[in-house]
């Protein structure tokens, strides 16, 4: 698809200009209707009249309750595409969506959980190459969940620069190029296209780089209209890549746990309920920008992190701390057996900056939450889907490796 450079796109230009008219418009509008529900329930009040017929939460034009850390101020409801919606972040950004009280379109393949949301307009298409569904329509904000090819965000950018009048791209850490130092912050240094046409050419699955050049398309798009979300490692309920969910599930085993290092190590995650809710926020404000999604603002030592998980379980449980060195000399391989641990390269990215997002309204709920909810929703799942996990250290490896740490402190 071929498009016109911004400076020379007047047809687009006339587009968004109507379109952003058309918004203040509806805010207009909005703030007169306001005015006479509040007059009018005033009245009600004094002389026991009805309600006005639809000031009720949800009504596209009546004021919404603030949101997490949104302090005061009431977002409108607004007609939100998602690109994406069924898969791990989508059902409860949906959710929260919904109850805020927002108009939603979803557009996907219908292969991930089809039955969900049935009262939700779904358009039906695929980001590689049928886009068909969205022509001629036109939405306030564009929530893209989960392009991982710079082609994808390419097209829809492309497609809907002038069909929508912000876009909300949920990105990653892994942008950030190795090796990531504690304390990077979003003017950190992002793999360049340079970086992902070397790592194409040596076969390497370049997400970092991938995702990094997909962020430069939605800005090209819709410049000084793009909010770029940089999440780190998404945890809790629904979660399919377990890298997280082994650690509460492992402590409610019981007995002597295998952990990386002395427990010093930095560790942050971000509950995927918190995301979206800051997702929803964002795109409710309309705030441009990057935001690096993760938390907590001070990063949990790896002691505070599993000590504060095994308190959601009554298994009796030992915590044996054993050395980086050791554990990599032995074949154990960071994040994906031992998970939420990063290479010496790489393990930075566990220690990022975020106030920038917390001051743009992202909140936290306790650890202890996510591990209690996490637990019970593993239980809940299919025995197969329980005895199959996706990542963490099978037992009979763990329990070998401890017997060699035991048997080199012994001598």
């Amino acid at each position: 698809m071929v498009r016109a450079a911004p400076e020379d796109d007047h047809h687009g230009r006339d587009r968004r200009a109507a379109l952003t008219a058309r918004s203040r418009e509806r805010g207009r509008d909005v703030t007169t209707r306001r005015d006479f529900l509040r007059l009018s329930a005033a009245a009600g009040a004094v002389f026991g009249l009805p309600r006005v017929a639809g000031d009720r939460a949800g009504d596209s034009d009546t004021p919404l309750p603030p949101g997490p850390g949104v302090g005061s101020s009431a977002a409108r409801a607004k007609r939100i595409l998602i690109l994406g919606g069924t898969g791990f972040i989508g059902p409860p950004e949906v959710r929260y969506a919904l109850e805020r009280g927002h108009a939603l379109t979803l557009f996907n393949r219908g292969r991930t959980n089809p039955g969900l949301f049935p009262g939700v307009e779904q358009l039906r298409g695929d980001r590689d190459g049928d886009l068909r569904a969205l022509l001629g329509r036109e939405w306030d904000v564009v929530i893209d969940n989960h392009a991982t090819l710079p082609k994808w965000v390419r097209d829809s950018a492309g497609l809907l620069t002038n069909q929508a009048e912000h876009y909300v791209f949920i990105s990653t850490l892994s942008v950030y190029k190795s090796p990531v130092h504690p304390g990077t912050n979003e003017q950190g240094v992002v793999y360049t296209a340079e970086d992902l046409e070397l790592a194409l050419a040596a076969g390497g699955s370049a997400y970092g780089a991938n995702k990094a050049q997909a962020e430069r398309e939605v800005e090209h798009s819709f410049p000084g209209r793009a909010t770029i979300i940089r999440p780190g490692l998404i945890v809790g309920p629904g979660d399919p890549s377990d890298r997280f969910t082994y650690w509460p599930v492992r402590m409610h085993r019981g007995g002597e746990v295998l952990a990386p290092g002395d427990g010093s190590l930095a560790v942050q995650v971000i509950d995927v309920r918190d995301l979206t809710a800051f997702i929803v926020h964002m795109a409710e404000q309309a705030t441009a920008g990057v935001f690096n999604a993760t938390g907590p603002r001070t990063p949990y030592s790896m002691a505070e992190f599993l000590y504060g998980i095994r308190a959601v379980t009554a298994a009796e449980v030992s915590i044996a701390w054993v050395p980086t060195e050791f554990l990599l000399e032995q074949g154990i391989q960071p994040w994906s057996e031992l998970t939420v641990w990063r290479r010496p390269s790489t393990e930075g990215v566990l220690a990022v900056r975020v106030e920038r997002a917390i001051a743009a309204g992202l909140t936290y709920r306790p650890l202890a939450d996510t591990a209690k909810d996490t637990l019970e929703w593993w239980h809940g799942l299919p025995a197969t889907r329980r005895e199959t996990p996706v990542a963490g250290l099978a037992p009979e490896r763990e329990r070998a490796v401890l017997a060699a740490w035991h048997r080199l402190r012994q001598g």
